[in-house]
């Protein structure tokens, strides 16, 4: 699987980014223009994470990887729009994050989701991200088999993204309010993981991937996103939230692992996401395959450098590490390698390697 994912998805994943790159070169506003490459060139690892998922598309993996790609383009530019707008309008940002509602529908209009934004200008950019991917759902087989999960998982993370960016004072509540509506409907979750994971993407991947099979039922496609969503999703989400730590407290920003009562606390519900995700994945077809992700979520997050920035995140690694299995402990050292080999390139850089 590290092959696969060294000597196919990457470098598909990276011409992607690539031709996303010189297309929000273009943008005419100055700041959506700053926001769009900023957006590729510090969080290309989500789309190299998410790029594995392609794989369960089999044959048609590189049109699975085409629409990851652009669907993580989308969440990450729309994050950064929101985390730096001077507006806190709840009504702007669920306007933005439309685009990813169209971006799952491959017939209906396309809305301005600039339509409450200071900044509009951006030369059709978010557009044509929302258009590959009406293009690349309006192929697959199983559309029909995965349109409500795949609506359901995007539908919460477009909730969060508005509840996490209004002003902080109001932000909690919000959540803490948005859980209660649904925690008839789920396992003992606090609000903070509720909210993380509904952060997360891989659920979306997991199933447009696997739409590619004609013979993918409706109950298969229901036994998927209730494997990764809230499990998958939320350890994705939590181990994300766990190295940044340090930057979000300097920042003044919302971390929700700083919501737990000590670390123990911590170290005890992330050990249980682990192995939750573990044991919800195991009964899925291609269930090593699924494995395989829930651990490389502990081997990618866990070999950042910022983990060896933080005493409590660095000791806490060990013990995740070892609820993963020995499997972890492999991939961590693979991951723990990349990232030093990968050093500062630009996906420019990348790609050139990758011909």
């Amino acid at each position: 699987m590290i092959l696969k994912s060294l000597f196919t998805v990457q470098p598909l994943v990276h011409r992607h980014l690539l031709h996303w790159s010189q297309r929000a070169g273009l943008i005419p506003d100055q700041e959506l223009r700053k926001q769009a490459l900023m957006s590729i060139e510090t969080k290309d690892f989500h789309c190299e994470g998410g790029g594995i998922l392609g794989l369960l598309a089999g044959p048609a993996h590189p049109e699975a990887i085409r629409f990851i790609v652009a669907y993580q383009t989308i969440s990450d530019y729309l994050d950064n729009l929101c985390d730096r707008s001077s507006s806190s309008d709840p009504d702007d940002f669920a306007a933005l994050h439309e685009a990813m509602a169209d971006a799952l529908s491959p017939e209906g209009s396309i809305r301005d989701y600039y339509r409450l934004h200071r900044e509009r200008e951006d030369g059709g950019y978010l557009r044509a991200l929302v258009e590959t991917c009406r293009e690349v759902l309006g192929r697959i087989p199983a559309y029909g088999q995965i349109a409500a999960e795949i609506n359901e998982l995007a539908g919460y993370y477009r909730e969060l993204q508005v509840h996490k960016h209004v002003r902080y004072e109001e932000r909690i509540g919000r959540l803490q309010k948005w859980h209660e509506q649904h925690q008839p409907h789920l396992p003992p979750l606090s609000w903070f993981e509720f909210s993380a994971a509904t952060g997360s993407t891989l659920g979306i991947f997991c199933l447009v991937s696997l739409g590619f099979d004609e013979n993918l039922t409706k109950s298969q496609a229901k036994g998927i996103r209730t494997a990764y969503f809230p499990w998958v999703q939320g350890l994705h989400i939590l181990l994300d939230y766990l190295i940044d730590q340090e930057e979000d407290h300097l920042g003044g920003d919302l971390n929700f692992c700083s919501f737990y009562r000590d670390d123990e606390e911590l170290a005890s519900r992330l050990i249980h996401f682990c192995r939750e995700a573990l044991s919800g994945v195991a009964s899925l077809p291609d269930a090593r395959f699924h494995r395989f992700i829930s651990q490389g979520l502990l081997s990618t997050y866990l070999a950042d450098r910022k983990v060896r920035r933080q005493r409590q995140v660095s000791a806490l690694a060990g013990r995740l590490l070892w609820a993963g299995g020995w499997e972890s402990l492999v991939l961590y050292l693979h991951c723990f390698a990349y990232r030093r080999l990968k050093g500062g390139a630009t996906p420019e850089d990348r790609v050139r390697r990758a011909k």
